[in-house]
């Protein structure tokens, strides 16, 4: 895992930008503590901070093959599971490997298959060639935009990053947010290949980016597709076993201490006793970790998404499997320090709004990488197997997407944006249009219909929509402590097989997730079998929302311009509510507030409406 960067120029010589370059690249140190490099020719840089997890020694990059025609040269960031039997597979066509890493493998299977490399990778990554060949850019996302890649239009070329600090480090860049950037804020409807700031677009999951002397070239190698399924109810469960078991298996590969993450829930928990399966015959116990908040049983208020505490469900799994456990407790004074907020912030380079869940994930991963580097999380089995609440209720039918069904109305009195910004913004319109947009691009089978083709559209809208930007908070929370997060649910192979199979199979128990249930069931204590869906925890200590809500207060009283951004009647009533009576609303709007306040200042955007 790491954090890659960098410049294409036909009409420059970058060799006279070193310095820019070598800005770009620090600015990823975070992603990669473990090395850096850059490489500059004529035309193109490329820059690099490592992560390293595989073949500790080698892995060097820039990583550069040279040729009889010129160079291949390669920017990596990510894991390519199945590295070990491509490169069997390109040392019988020939190929000579110098090191153990997987960064050779791809930039062999590069040099073997051009572009349709992508067919033959299995994980999670972004990474960039340039082929002084044909003076071609190459830029490659994973299927499901597990990491991140952003690239920026110059007049003569393009910039490129991990994320979009690395780009605005370039003069180039410009450091401006329009209306639809604004809207990308605060409608919480993320657009695929959208960046919030103005010039700046993301390579989209599944997508090829060429850029040559006439211009940039998009190609989609990969999208959710719709297929007839086949497989009877026990079929199914056993494949969804056979492939958790091969996707685990994988995705334990390192050569650094590993961990997962776990909260207690049927997701996080059936990954941690698969990996002890795994583990168990080579002399290994599983380590895990789990967050929790002093108090939180006296000040826990269940709501929809998360109705139960996770602590007494986290020591039922580590107690069945024996595994080496250890709990992060994070109290209000942690969550709600400036110096936290600021890293958060920093690390996503947008303030998302959702302030102690962003600062307590830091937290986290932060304690979780003084023990272990790379980390199994549970992320995205909801998305995958149809696990939220609304799946299951009367919102899978409203007319927008179903997580924003029933919330208080966005922009407006009742919304976060002020009355003079809101007509402006029209994010409900902005929503509706989206959603929209969204749906048409679910693939029907033919002559679907009915409650499977309404699950269809769900599945596809959470898929491709909801799930990047949880993909994206857990790739930046963790990156910016250097640790590698690895997401098994996200595999390609078992995604499309699952969003395959019938609704009526996905909810054959009449619960959510039956599925993921069944196919683990034998391997997790009955309580977590049994557990309902319960979300990422959030803190409900009362000295956190009075600290927040002083900081808010000093934000209104001195003016600051991101005040002016926000309705201010709603923010001064949530400063003066009782920390006992605040509503979540009323959270919402602080910690938009305060993730505002702390982007102004670190990044001192121009916000043009």
């Amino acid at each position: 895992m790491c954090g890659i960067t960098g410049w294409v120029a036909y009409r420059r010589d970058l060799s006279e930008h070193r310095h820019d370059v070598e800005a770009m690249t620090e600015t990823m140190s975070c992603r990669g503590p473990d090395a850096e490099g850059t490489w500059i020719d004529h035309h193109a840089a490329l820059g690099h901070r490592r992560l390293a997890v595989i073949d500790l020694p080698g892995g060097a990059q820039p990583m550069t093959v040279t040729t009889p025609d010129g160079d291949v040269s390669m920017v990596y960031s990510g894991e390519a599971y199945n590295f070990t039997e491509l490169r069997e597979e390109l040392r019988r066509a020939g190929h000579r490997f110098d090191t153990d890493s997987d960064t050779e493998v791809v930039l062999h299977g590069y040099l073997e298959w051009g572009d349709a490399l992508v067919d033959h990778l299995n994980g999670m990554y972004a990474f960039a060639i340039w082929d002084a060949r044909t003076e071609r850019l190459v830029m490659i996302r994973d299927r499901m935009g597990i990491k991140p890649f952003y690239y920026y239009e110059t007049d003569d070329g393009v910039l490129f990053g991990s994320e979009p600090k690395a780009i605005l480090a370039n003069p180039l860049a410009r450091r401006v947010v329009g209306l639809d950037g604004l809207r990308e804020l605060f409608s919480f409807s993320k657009t695929p290949g959208a960046a919030v700031w103005e010039g700046m677009a993301e390579v989209r999951p599944g997508e090829i980016i060429t850029l040559d002397r006439d211009g940039l070239h998009r190609r989609t190698y990969w999208r959710l597709r719709s297929e007839p399924h086949t497989d009877s109810r026990d079929e199914t469960v056993a494949h969804v076993r056979e492939l958790l078991d091969d996707i685990v298996q994988r995705q334990l590969v390192a050569d650094v201490p590993r961990c997962t993450l776990l909260s207690g829930g049927l997701d996080s928990s059936a990954l941690t006793a698969l990996a002890a399966l795994h583990l168990a015959p080579q002399g290994e116990t599983v380590r895990s970790f789990a967050v929790d908040f002093p108090d939180q049983d006296k000040h826990f208020q269940a709501i929809d998404i998360a109705p139960t505490q996770d602590t007494p469900y986290v020591h039922a799994v580590a107690e069945h499997l024996g595994n080496t456990h250890q709990d992060i407790i994070l109290d209000g004074a942690a969550l709600s320090a400036p110096a936290v907020r600021r890293a958060a912030v920093g690390a996503r380079d947008l303030p998302m709004g959702i302030g102690d869940r962003d600062n307590s994930l830091y937290l986290l991963f932060a304690a979780v990488r003084k023990h272990s580097t790379v980390a199994l999380s549970g992320e995205s089995a909801d998305e995958v197997f149809g696990g939220y609440p609304w799946f299951h209720d009367e919102r899978r039918y409203a007319d927008t997407f179903p997580w924003m069904a029933g919330t208080p109305s966005i922009g407006g009195s009742a919304g976060q944006v002020s009355d003079d910004l809101a007509p402006t913004l029209d994010l409900a319109g902005f929503v509706a249009d989206s959603y929209r947009t969204a749906v048409s691009e679910a693939p029907l089978l033919d002559g679907e219909t009915g409650l499977d083709a309404r699950m269809r559209v769900v599945s596809h809208l959470h898929l491709t929509r909801m799930v990047q930007t949880l993909l994206d908070r857990k790739d930046r929370m963790s990156m910016a402590v250097g640790l590698e997060v690895r997401v098994p649910f996200c595999d390609h192979r078992l995604v499309q097989y699952v969003f395959n199979t019938p609704w009526s199979l996905k909810t054959f128990d009449g619960r959510e997730k039956s599925l993921l249930r069944a196919a683990t069931r034998e391997v997790l204590p009955e309580a977590v079998v049994n557990r309902k869906k319960s979300g990422y925890p959030g803190t409900f200590d009362p000295s956190y929302v009075t600290a927040i809500q002083d900081q808010a207060a000093e934000l209104l009283t001195g003016q600051h311009p991101a005040v002016d951004l926000l309705n201010r009647q709603n923010l001064a009533e949530a400063t003066t509510v009782s920390p006992e009576d605040i509503t979540q609303q009323q959270r919402m709007v602080l910690e938009r507030a305060l993730d505002l306040g702390t982007w102004f200042n670190t990044y001192n955007p121009t916000v043009r409406v």
